[in-house]
């Protein structure tokens, strides 16, 4: 793999956008054709990145990579795949939520430092990237990306120790948010392997067993794709350290604060037949629409039928409708096939980006009091033109339902939500969303009763409904 080569000049603090990523990573070790599997592992997980992918592979003398933009599927062919020898091997999916597309941003990061080759894929984001990155450049650095990520190379390769583990210790002591990595470090004639998580457990990570050796993934969905077995999630702070000598090792870092799982994987950001966190992801989103139905009952609320918004929205709209005994109907259908991008014809076909991906059903909506349920709202645009699109099907009455608290603050951990302004909750009361998305009534989850019925054991981060971070957004402080 060939190595970057620009240089990047000193970030503005406009630029901690350009720092944010969403992703997801894979690792293994000691398992037959690593990279192949790694391959399926991140067509599992391509629901959390679509812009780019990549594998680092370890044949036990060097690390070989290859990274694209695209698809999984775009940027692997079996040629590619078969050059990537070895049984260990680490990937990532990525999602950019600010700044663009770019091929040099692309994961996993791969360097030759004074101590040996250094990769790592990192899904999360870190809250103090762009001082440390001022920091390091005013030493000497040179960055190479616009990502977070490099950061913790850089960190690494200029810490100090007696051993590699002081060294990430020290590394991981600095950096602040979030940060799921595999981490890949050729140190001599070995090769070791680090699958770990921030102090605070943010993001996903899961471990799997897979014939003689392990995996590791951002969601327990890339293990049934594989054939491998769920062991357990990882701990807050837990590093699983991974070598030809000690075989499988876990420790922690020093600090243990109180854990803050985002509660977002659960209501949106992870698969549905995923285990997040301890929970299946589906019986977690049913959960919550049983919840909307269960405060409906109470009050006399009945519709004719229950829609949910695809595909996110409908385990919600299930649990709705078992709850209220009130029918689920399709009543929107979803084109799967549509990319990234599409060309848009002239003004003359309104709506035509939603019309695209989302089509009614008129025969079963006309004359219906309908139940819309879809997972969270953010600025509403799109809602209103769905709709907008279901009374023009026919719906009598749209009573829309959200299975989460209104969204008032961005996200600074890794999830990709917009600025304050421009969160439709943090300007208008319910009755004011209400009026704007044309709807008969809008009703969302409340916070406290979501913690109530789901049984979590933890607390959890809730920064984007409650405004109450648990890591300071230090990079953020000048943005409004």
């Amino acid at each position: 793999m060939s190595k970057a080569s620009s240089i990047v000049k000193p970030l503005s603090a406009e630029s901690a956008d350009q720092m944010r990523d969403k992703c997801g990573v894979f690792a293994a070790w000691d398992v037959p054709e690593a990279a192949h599997l790694t391959y399926l592992g991140l067509f599992a997980l391509q629901h959390r990145g679509q812009e780019g992918a990549g594998i680092i592979t370890s044949n036990g003398e060097r690390l070989i990579g290859h990274r694209g933009q695209g698809l999984v599927s775009q940027v692997f062919s079996k040629n590619e795949l078969n050059q990537l020898a070895g049984n260990r091997a680490i990937g990532h999916v990525r999602y950019s939520t600010a700044g663009g597309s770019h091929a040099k941003n692309l994961q996993p990061l791969w360097v030759e430092s004074s101590f040996g080759e250094v990769a790592v894929a990192h899904n999360g984001n870190l809250t103090n990237a762009l001082h440390l990155r001022r920091d390091l450049e005013k030493k000497g650095s040179v960055f190479q990306t616009n990502v977070d990520t490099e950061v913790i190379l850089h960190l690494l390769a200029r810490s100090e120790g007696a051993t590699l583990r002081d060294r990430l210790t020290k590394t991981l002591s600095q950096i602040e948010g979030a940060f799921s990595l595999t981490l890949f470090v050729r140190e001599g004639a070995e090769t070791k392997l680090f699958v770990l998580k921030d102090p605070h457990g943010f993001r996903p990570l899961v471990l799997g067993k897979l014939q003689n050796g392990f995996v590791a993934a951002s969601e327990s969905v890339a293990f049934d794709l594989i054939g491998a077995d769920f062991v357990r999630e990882l701990e807050p702070g837990e590093v699983l350290e991974f070598s030809e000598k000690e075989g499988m090792q876990s420790w922690f870092l020093p600090e243990r604060p109180k854990p803050a799982p985002c509660v977002f994987e659960w209501i949106y950001f992870s698969r549905p037949d995923s285990v997040v966190f301890g929970k299946s992801v589906y019986e977690m989103r049913k959960k919550m629409g049983a919840l909307l139905a269960e405060e409906d009952r109470k009050k006399g609320f009945k519709a004719d039928m229950v829609i949910g918004v695809p595909d996110s929205g409908i385990p919600a709209a299930i649990g709705y409708s078992q709850e209220s005994k009130t029918p689920f109907e399709m009543g929107i259908i979803r084109n799967h096939y549509i990319g990234r991008t599409f060309i848009e014809p002239h003004q003359m076909i309104r709506d035509f980006s939603v019309k695209i991906k989302q089509n009614p059903l008129p025969e079963d909506l006309k004359g219906k009091r309908i139940v819309v349920v879809d997972d969270s709202l953010v600025r509403g645009t799109t809602s209103k033109k769905i709709n907008t699109l279901l009374r023009e099907a026919g719906a009598a009455e749209i009573h829309m339902r959200i299975s989460a608290p209104p969204t008032i603050s961005p996200c600074y951990y890794g999830i990709d939500t917009p600025e304050r302004q421009q969160l439709i909750a943090a300007r208008q009361s319910v009755s004011e969303i209400q009026s704007f998305l044309n709807v008969d009534s809008l009703k969302y989850l409340d916070l406290a009763s979501l913690y109530e019925k789901l049984g979590t054991k933890t607390s959890m981060c809730d920064a984007c409904f409650s405004g109450k971070y648990p890591v300071e957004p230090k990079d953020n402080l000048l943005r409004v």
